[in-house]
């Protein structure tokens, strides 16, 4: 299996985890903070381990790898739905 194919495989396994506790009643505010403070653990995991912690320079940097990841969903959120011919609603919240 391909890399992109095993990242896919893997986004899909924690989107039907979200999907499992929303159906449990918790709010999708708390199933998204939620997320984003285990990608932090574990992405500060990755890179020290269990005993370290990132310096403002690598916190910056994981920082930056999100915003990047966060603007190529939109991005291609937005190339589908032109792809479909649908408007796509925009957020600011």
């Amino acid at each position: 299996m391909t890399a992109a194919k095993q990242k896919i495989e893997c986004v899909n396994r924690f989107i039907d985890l979200a999907n499992e506790m929303k159906n449990e009643g918790k709010s999708l505010e708390l199933i998204s903070s939620g997320f984003m403070t285990a990608c932090s653990l574990y992405s500060t995991y990755v890179v020290t381990g269990n005993d370290g912690a990132l310096m403002d320079s690598g916190v910056e940097k994981m920082a930056a790898l999100f915003k990047e990841e966060l603007a190529n969903v939109q991005q291609a959120k937005i190339e589908q739905a032109r792809r479909e011919g649908r408007d796509v609603p925009a957020a600011t919240s």
